[in-house]
């Protein structure tokens, strides 16, 4: 099972992680705002990831962290 986890607050919604995602399982999140006024990327569906780590080796905040549980 692969976890997959954010550190939304310090996010700046570049969206490195969205084009890097093989599954496009990745988004900008269109409703949330974190604490530097930046909408935080999100996952639209962890079950589908495949625990890959394009995202967090593409995000230049190390925003991202992947588990293999």
């Amino acid at each position: 099972m692969i976890k997959i986890s954010f550190k939304i607050d310090t996010c700046k919604g570049c969206g490195l992680c969205v084009g890097a995602c093989p599954k496009k399982l990745l988004r900008i999140a269109p409703d949330a705002i974190n604490k530097k006024g930046h909408h935080p990327a999100e996952i639209t569906d962890a079950s589908a990831c495949i625990g890959c780590a394009s995202c967090a080796m593409m995000c230049p905040d190390c925003v991202i962290r992947i588990e293999k549980e």
